[in-house]
């Protein structure tokens, strides 16, 4: 297997499991993951939140841990990289506010790279324009916005994941086990034990 190189944009008060476990599952399996967030550097952090499914009308939000960025947004160039990871949480409605964000999102649909976004990542896939004719999978209070952007939502169980050619999506971080594995097929990975 060929490594990937793999760029994950993530921001202050991103999902802690949607950040943490996809970069230690991916590194794990040997492909380089460089996240990244706007206005931060290598070595500088981002707050992350615990989302938790606790039979409220919606998730409950607890502090999570500081993620430590391991590149340089202002260094990075998306042609550099061969697939995209976008995890949930809070850091996408703002990150979508971002035009460099947003060009680096397209740079990947426009040329059928791999995308795995969970949760509220719909909401960058959304904002950048790139789900016209797509189904996406995302946390169910994003479907307005996936369906607004010219895309199908895929209403899955929260522990599964949907793909659409090259874009792996999913509801939220009960799906990893689902998530990565598709993500991980999609790249062309192969695991031999």
């Amino acid at each position: 297997m060929a490594a990937q190189k793999i760029l994950m944009i993530t921001g202050d008060y991103t999902e802690d499991y949607e950040t943490m476990v996809p970069f230690q599952a991916l590194l794990m399996v040997g492909h380089a993951v460089h996240a990244v967030c706007p206005g931060k550097k290598a070595g500088d952090s981002v707050r992350t939140a615990i989302h938790d499914f606790e039979g409220d009308q919606t998730y409950s939000e607890k502090p999570g841990h500081n993620f430590t960025l391991n590149a340089s947004f202002a260094d990075i160039k998306a042609e550099d990289y061969d697939a995209l990871v976008i995890p949930g949480g809070r850091a996408p409605e703002y990150l979508r506010l971002n035009p460099e964000v947003l060009a680096m999102v397209r740079h990947f649909a426009d040329r059928n790279k791999p995308i795995a976004a969970i949760c509220h990542g719909a909401q960058l896939l959304s904002a950048a324009g790139v789900l016209s004719g797509r189904s996406c999978s995302a946390y169910p209070a994003c479907a307005p916005e996936v369906r607004s952007a010219g895309g199908n939502y895929a209403e899955i169980p929260v522990d599964q994941a949907h793909v659409d050619g090259n874009l792996v999506t999913a509801p939220a971080w009960p799906a990893h086990p689902d998530w990565l594995a598709k993500f991980l097929q999609v790249l062309g990975t192969r695991i031999t034990l």
